[in-house]
């Protein structure tokens, strides 16, 4: 009896080592990042998004102003600002001092001439 015993307690006690058949799985999130994630995310690939931006439909990762800052912060190449959850650092091409002067030109003409809608607080700004 005493042996019978044993071997149950035995048994049962080997039981917590093996792994739960309902192990937890990894979970897919559906998150879909922008045109040009892992890309060079330069002057003319934020004037390529910039030209598709729609400020009356809600941002996305695909829907978004690549020049709007938020808390002094630019966002990568899917609108993701630092300090959000998946952000990534993108691929910046080379900056010399011309390159600096194009795109300070480039930002004069696009603040002369902003886009329709594209106030803040309309539904593609973060701001």
């Amino acid at each position: 009896m005493m042996k019978s015993v044993i071997a149950v307690a035995l048994v049962a006690s080997a039981s917590a080592f093996v792994p739960a058949q309902n192990a937890r799985v990894p979970t897919k999130l559906n998150f879909e990042y922008g045109d040009y994630d892992d890309k060079l995310w330069d002057q003319d690939s934020k004037k390529d998004v910039y030209n598709k931006w729609d400020p009356s439909s809600p941002r996305s990762a695909k829907n978004f102003n690549p020049f709007e800052t938020f808390k002094g912060n630019s966002p990568d190449a899917s609108g993701i600002f630092p300090g959000e959850g998946r952000y990534k650092d993108p691929i910046r091409g080379d900056v010399g001092y011309a390159s600096m002067l194009a795109e300070k030109a480039d930002l004069e003409e696009r603040e002369a001439n902003p886009k329709a809608g594209s106030e803040p607080g309309c539904a593609g700004c973060k701001n």
